[in-house]
């Protein structure tokens, strides 16, 4: 992959050979005489990889290192030097070069320093991009400040008590992943692993395989043994999310996990132990699918032992002012009448569409304040009266869900995948709301 190197060396005559080889090579590649002009020229290309000389006119030492990778700490940068020694290396690692070579230099070892240095420059981006995009996702998740009392209160109970299972209940994109997360940070677990699975998102074998292990040869392609997420998780927390949507086989082994502590792999005929603490998630009333005999009660029972229910974003239209600007991208502005339509729209995907809706006004604004049009609300759709109103029995709960799908559904020509984006939701939530609420389309 051609690379944009930058070259910060006093010598012309090394200067030139290097640029003009890795120019040869299909390169872009430029130089520098002095570090002004590699800062310069750094921040104007902003290369992939910086090769500079340890002694320059106007810097002495590893000053030059310093900056550049305070300017751009993603940029590789090799050090060159005719006055090695193990100090400076030391140093040079230190302050994160890529690599230290003396100096006359090999180009086919520089060109191989290069290349690792490109790639560990891509690998710190691609960490700073997941790092950042995890950040947001758990701002954008998270429970806005109206119910915080409470809810800290519970979170932090739930946290103390460890070896207790916990139930997290609320609509799609209340912020049960974050309300689960925020009890294994808060709680003694926090140094062991946090792991997660979707109970819907697997066939049974599959989910049994993922949360119990199998041995090998338990089922096609089954060719080693493998752990599964409770042993992964040791003694820190296995999040279950949709536990509705668990299977009725799987049921009975949950049940013994959480009473006794113990399982079997899939396959396996040893008794391991899990010393995991159980935490779940529902997007429906455990008790309707226990009416319903598609949920145990006795294991309804067990895991209702502390609930924590994450009311709807409709219910809190005072928290959105607040939580819009928190979740705009950064540098993004909202208009006032911007904010006027965030606060009559009742988000039937809670703060979850609340953020892409944000996000995707952003991109469309391209740089101007977010406005009403950018942000492509459902027109008329499921508008958010507050509870005075909404008790008077204007818009039925079923009759606001049912326009705004079907609002979502015309705006995009009937195309499930794009409605279930605009809504904020998972294509199978959408389809199960188009069975529940009987919606053909």
């Amino acid at each position: 992959m051609p690379l944009s190197i930058l070259v910060i060396e006093d010598d012309p005559t090394v200067r030139e050979t290097l640029v003009e080889f890795f120019a040869a090579a299909g390169h872009t590649a430029r130089g520098a005489a002095t570090a002004g002009e590699g800062r310069r020229a750094a921040a104007e290309h902003s290369p992939d990889v910086a090769i500079m000389d340890l002694r320059l006119p106007d810097a002495r030492g590893l000053t030059l290192l310093e900056a550049l990778r305070a300017d751009d700490p993603e940029v590789g940068v090799i050090v060159l030097t005719g006055h090695a020694d193990v100090p400076t290396a030391v140093r040079a690692m230190q302050q994160g070069a890529a690599d230290l070579l003396e100096k006359p230099v090999d180009l086919e070892a520089l060109e191989a320093a290069v290349v690792r240095a490109a790639e560990l420059g891509r690998l710190r981006r691609e960490v700073s991009h997941l790092r950042a995009r995890d950040a947001a996702e758990a701002r954008s998740e998270r429970v806005p400040s109206a119910v915080a009392p409470t809810l800290d209160r519970l979170v932090e109970l739930a946290a103390r008590n460890d070896e207790v299972p916990v139930l997290i209940t609320g609509e799609t994109g209340t912020g049960k992943g974050y309300v689960a997360r925020r009890i294994h940070e808060l709680s003694p677990r926090r140094g062991s692993p946090f792991v997660e699975i979707n109970c819907a998102s697997l066939s049974a074998t599959f989910f049994e395989s993922e949360l119990f292990g199998h041995e090998r040869g338990a089922f096609t392609d089954a060719r080693q043994a493998k752990r599964g997420l409770l042993e992964v998780a040791a003694r820190g927390t296995a999040f279950l999310d949709e536990i509705a949507e668990l299977g009725p086989d799987v049921q009975p082994k949950l049940l013994k996990v959480i009473e006794e502590g113990t399982f079997r792999r899939l396959g396996g005929t040893t008794e391991l132990r899990s010393q995991a603490r159980v935490v779940c998630a529902t997007n429906e009333p455990l008790s309707r699918a226990v009416e319903e005999r598609r949920f145990r009660a006795d294991l309804f029972y067990r895991l209702q032992v502390l609930t924590i229910a994450l009311p709807p974003l409709r219910e809190r239209a005072e928290e959105i002012p607040a939580l819009s600007r928190a979740l705009l991208p950064r540098g993004a502005r909202l208009s006032d009448a911007g904010l006027r339509a965030l606060v009559d729209y009742a988000w039937p995907g809670n703060v979850r569409e609340l953020k892409n809706a944000l996000w995707r006004a952003t991109i469309l604004a391209e740089g101007a304040e977010v406005r009403p049009e950018h942000l492509g609300l459902p027109g008329g759709a499921l508008i958010n009266q507050g509870p005075t109103r909404a008790a008077e029995g204007l818009l039925s709960l079923a009759d606001a869900e049912r326009r705004a799908i079907v609002a979502a559904l015309e705006q995009t020509g009937g195309n499930k995948v794009k409605a279930a984006a605009l809504l904020g939701i998972a294509r199978s939530t959408l389809n199960d709301k188009l069975r529940k609420l009987r919606v053909e389309w």
